[in-house]
């Protein structure tokens, strides 16, 4: 399967070492801010400290101009500093990141109070650790089966960088606005609010936390969503801005964690797992998708991706495995041809494996909370 642009830039950052730390820059978010277009124009934020080599921003910028692909690379380097030394506990490794410089940073204001929205029914975030383990294509399939039970089911594109929804729901054009009211388009029974519908193909999704923040607000305010008994968030991947920022602006019911079997997506996937509970948002499971891949001819199962990964990760978080969901052609299809496939082919063991999903989700997100 070709990588998308995307994953090809974060499989280089995963490469580059920082001399200081030893640690690669990606994982660490020492570059961050990434973004690129279909032109295949990168930018990247690259936060450097007075104890790294300069030579590092060289190394970043010339490692990715040779990704295929790229043909222009904006890097921007923000000076921070390390926090002041202290004694590091018994056992520490002693290995800092980089953090903003706290003494010259003006204070800043306490986190706003999330705010409840009785008429979006349940909210339900859509995440995972890493990209390309497939979660929009899960966050698209849900929604529609979940609409398809006779639920009224809205579905918000918080993907910002990366706003892909529209084109998998097989929706053009932008939304009308009414009375200062965006109104969202709708398919397959779902409603659906993305940035994708409101920029340019080609145009750069860099957006810093304050503007994450006012976006994902105006989605949740100034939309016309109507009376729903679920609103389904597709997040970026990652721990970032725009999962902060949704759980800053309402209290969540609950957060689903996609990933493969792959030992290094479930290893993301953890974090995204750590992140919500420590943000006290209830997470309902973990989904692994691509769990095999299903041979169209045959229907014979073969695991490209290993196997189990999304098990471990469930019984080392407590937390239940879902369902898993395989990898099958018409899937990938109807991503690009706007077809869920829980639509397309309902009969299919991955339609049947989704509608499955999103009922054990209904049923949990419904149960009474327990104290």
């Amino acid at each position: 399967m070709a990588s998308t642009l995307q994953e090809r830039v974060a499989k280089t950052l995963s490469n580059i070492r920082n001399p200081r730390t030893g640690a690669d820059v990606y994982s660490t978010q020492q570059v961050r801010d990434i973004a690129t277009t279909t032109e295949g124009r990168v930018h990247l934020t690259l936060l450097l400290t007075q104890e790294d080599d300069p030579a590092l921003a060289r190394t970043v910028r010339q490692e990715v101009e040779r990704i295929d692909g790229v043909v222009d690379v904006q890097l921007e380097v923000k000076p921070v500093t390390l926090p002041d030394s202290s004694p590091a506990p018994k056992g520490a490794s002693g290995r800092t990141l980089p953090v903003m410089d706290q003494a010259r940073a003006p204070a800043r204001p306490s986190a706003p109070t999330p705010k409840h929205y009785p008429q979006l029914g349940k909210i339900i975030a859509i995440s995972s650790g890493k990209g390309g383990v497939g979660k929009s294509t899960i966050a698209v399939n849900l929604a529609v089966a979940l609409a398809a039970s006779g639920k009224r089911v809205g579905l918000m594109d918080a993907d910002i960088y990366g706003p892909n929804i529209p084109r998998m729901m097989g929706i053009v054009g932008q939304p009308p606005v009414i009375n200062e009211k965006i109104i969202p388009l709708e398919a397959f029974g779902v409603k659906v609010i993305s940035l994708g519908m409101m920029i340019e193909p080609d145009q750069p999704a860099i957006w810093r936390g304050p503007i994450v923040m006012k976006i994902i607000n105006q989605f949740l305010q100034d939309v016309a969503w109507g009376q729903l008994d679920y609103l389904l968030v597709d997040m970026p991947p990652g721990t970032g801005d725009a999962q902060l920022s949704l759980v800053q602006a309402t209290q969540l019911d609950g957060a689903i964690i996609v990933t493969t079997p792959q030992e290094v997506s479930v290893g993301d996937a953890l974090r995204g797992v750590k992140m919500f509970q420590r943000v006290s948002t209830p997470v309902l499971g973990i989904i692994e998708n691509m769990s095999w891949f299903e041979c169209p001819h045959c229907g014979k199962p073969t695991a490209l991706f290993g196997t189990g990964g999304g098990e471990r990760l469930a019984n080392a978080v407590s937390l239940p495995l879902l369902g898993q969901v395989p990898l099958v052609m018409r899937v990938m299809e109807g991503g690009d041809t706007g077809a869920p496939i829980v639509t397309a082919d309902p009969n299919s063991s991955a339609a049947r494996a989704l509608g499955k999903i999103a009922a054990r989700i209904a049923s949990m997100a419904d149960a009474p909370r327990t104290a």
